[in-house]
């Protein structure tokens, strides 16, 4: 990297120290030292065990449940700062709370505008994050914000599977837009599910769209939490004559019972990133690492270089 530039280090949460070691494995720097001390309340404290006066901080830190990594990642921006850091970059590679993302009934929080917000006032000066669960979140941010795509992970890997007859399908017209792009760059048909919610994380009804019969399907989705819908998807196209089904997602949320639910269903594989620690014993899950993708991203804004390049479909 160039020398004239400001000095960068990289520091992680506790819950992605994992993704912070790999990506700084790829970057070939070492991770900074951060200490994070608890009270017996449950209340804590983080402080750096390093100088990062006039350093671009990078914090790698995903917001999954429970909310603790989300203040956890909101102290250590406010720290760096208060330590006369020069820039914070927040790096989510997943980006929590995204699911509120509008008010669709009355008197409802718009969860994602607020973490939005909260993320500035402590100080974050760029965001770089992976697959928000609605494109519209960027407008949330007065600042910078990278959004990165899976698909550099997932469409190689599908290309090695060899697949004949493929489709791309999608579990919920909502993630229409990109099946689609998935169904255009590898030149194959694409399938919609249409499904009716009985309340969150509920599905009542679902129907097919399109032509499965003696097809290998790929189902690619955002991400997964109880796993009923993916799994009711993947179990209707077997029903509906499907040769095999897989089903890819950005984020391995993975509430029980969802890895019965995906041991269970008719899936073939179902395939994750680590952008989420995944710990569940799954049998039908692969992982794939997307710590190049950020690495490669953390080095080309750091370099004011263009990352629009390492996409192969949005």
């Amino acid at each position: 990297m160039d020398t004239s530039l400001h000095p960068f280090k990289i520091f992680a949460g506790t819950k992605s120290q994992y993704m912070a070691e790999e990506i700084c494995k790829e970057l070939g720097v070492e991770l900074g030292k951060m200490k994070i001390e608890h009270f017996a309340d449950g209340e804590f404290e983080v402080s750096y065990e390093e100088t990062v006066r006039g350093c671009d901080v990078y914090i790698v830190q995903s917001t999954f449940p429970n909310s603790d990594n989300l203040m956890e990642l909101l102290l250590m921006i406010d720290a760096a700062k208060r330590a006369s850091a020069h820039s914070v970059i927040a790096v989510m590679p997943y980006f929590g709370w995204a699911r509120q993302d509008r008010k669709d009934k009355p008197r409802v929080s718009i969860a994602a505008k607020l973490v939005s917000d909260l993320l500035v006032t402590a100080g974050a000066d760029r965001v770089i994050t992976m697959d928000l669960h609605a494109d519209q979140i960027q407008g949330f941010f007065n600042i910078p914000l990278d959004h990165l795509y899976a698909s550099s992970v997932f469409i190689p890997y599908i290309q090695s599977l060899n697949l004949e007859d493929m489709v791309i399908a999608t579990p919920d017209v909502g993630g229409a837009k990109r099946a689609n792009n998935y169904a255009k760059y590898l030149d194959v048909p694409l399938v919609l599910c249409h499904k009716q919610r009985a309340k969150a994380n509920v599905v009542a009804k679902m129907t097919v769209i399109g032509d499965v019969k003696d097809k290998n399907v790929i189902l690619v989705d955002d991400m997964v939490d109880t796993a009923g819908t993916i799994t009711k998807a993947a179990d209707l196209m077997i029903e509906n004559g499907a040769k095999s089904v897989r089903a890819l997602a950005s984020h391995a949320i993975m509430s029980d019972p969802a890895s019965q639910r995906v041991t269970d269903s008719g899936l073939t594989e179902m395939i994750f990133t680590n952008s989420i620690p995944f710990t569940k014993n799954c049998p039908k899950c692969t992982i794939l690492s997307v710590a190049r993708l950020f690495a490669d991203t953390i080095r080309r804004v750091h370099s004011n270089e263009s990352i629009s390049s390492q996409y192969l479909i949005k």
